[in-house]
């Protein structure tokens, strides 16, 4: 099988692993490649080649190396393993094993695939659609270059939910509700639930609150007052270019879904006590 593996090439120690697999795996009589970028970030003397074609995936980090591996994928039907070297990796799921182990392990199918569902996000620029982008957690649209607050419209299918001054507004998968969704007040949503989430950050108001919508639902956000519109858009985390001209960002379930890897018993609930509530 061939195997990708993709490091967190600002992490020293996702580095270190990245060579020992790629020195332990062929032994074993599987290929390992990395891409190009992350050959050059970590020393590694191995063939290179696009995640999508990979029999297995590894990703060798945090949750953020996660979501980088879910994007070199590009909506193709990969096991995706995250192996944490970081801090929290909610997203990561060798369930204790060692990394040579775990890889081992998700090879012989030994650990469950969890589909998650994904986002799809449209965004209008100057009166033209400039592309759509996939998010395994969220989409942020928000708070750009300056201080100020901004201005946001929110309509789900086709009726207005609600118009906010904010910092910007979360649209996440279930997967994303553990993310920056939690950290602006949205609800835990197990990764099975079908749904979306939609939280407001910072409004100015008492009476926000965060939103749970059917996966079928059209989120449509749009700048209504040219004097609030200094908005920009993130993917997963990832900036888009902020542009004045922003108009409209209009998000709906993706068409694909990202097959993450877990190994051992613990599920849902064990993750986020063990992650969030450690000591309980």
């Amino acid at each position: 099988m061939r195997i990708q593996l993709v490091p967190n090439g600002d992490n020293p120690l996702a580095c270190d692993t990245a060579r020992e697999l790629a020195r332990t795996l062929p032994a074993h009589g599987h290929e390992v490649t990395v891409s190009a970028e992350d050959a050059v970030a970590c020393g590694l003397d191995v063939a290179t080649g696009p995640a999508s074609e990979a029999g297995l995936v590894v990703a060798l980090g945090g949750d953020g190396t996660v979501l980088r591996a879910a994007h070199l994928l590009g909506g193709a039907p990969v096991p995706l393993l995250g192996v944490n070297l970081g801090r929290l990796g909610f997203l990561c799921g060798t369930g204790g094993a060692s990394p040579i182990e775990a890889v081992l392990a998700a090879i012989g199918g030994r650990g469950r695939i969890e589909r998650r569902l994904t986002l799809s996000a449209s965004v209008t620029v100057g009166g033209r659609e400039s592309g759509t982008q996939e998010a395994l957690n969220e989409v942020f649209v928000g708070r750009g270059g300056s201080s100020r607050a901004v201005e946001l419209e929110v309509a789900v299918d086709g009726e207005s939910l609600g118009r906010w001054v904010c910092d910007g507004i979360v649209i996440a998968t279930p997967t994303g509700s553990t993310a920056y969704a939690l950290s602006a007040g949205g609800p835990l949503v197990a990764p099975d639930v079908r749904a979306m989430i939609v939280v407001p950050v910072g409004a100015h108001s008492l009476l926000t609150r965060p939103f749970v919508l059917g996966e079928g639902s059209r989120v449509v956000v749009t700048l209504p007052d040219p004097a609030r519109a200094d908005a920009c858009v993130l993917v997963d985390g990832d900036l888009l270019p902020c542009r004045s001209a922003l108009e409209r960002v209009e998000v709906t379930m993706g068409a694909n879904e990202v097959h993450l890897v877990r190994l051992g018993d613990r599920g849902f609930a064990g993750s986020v006590r063990d992650t969030f509530m450690p000591g309980t």
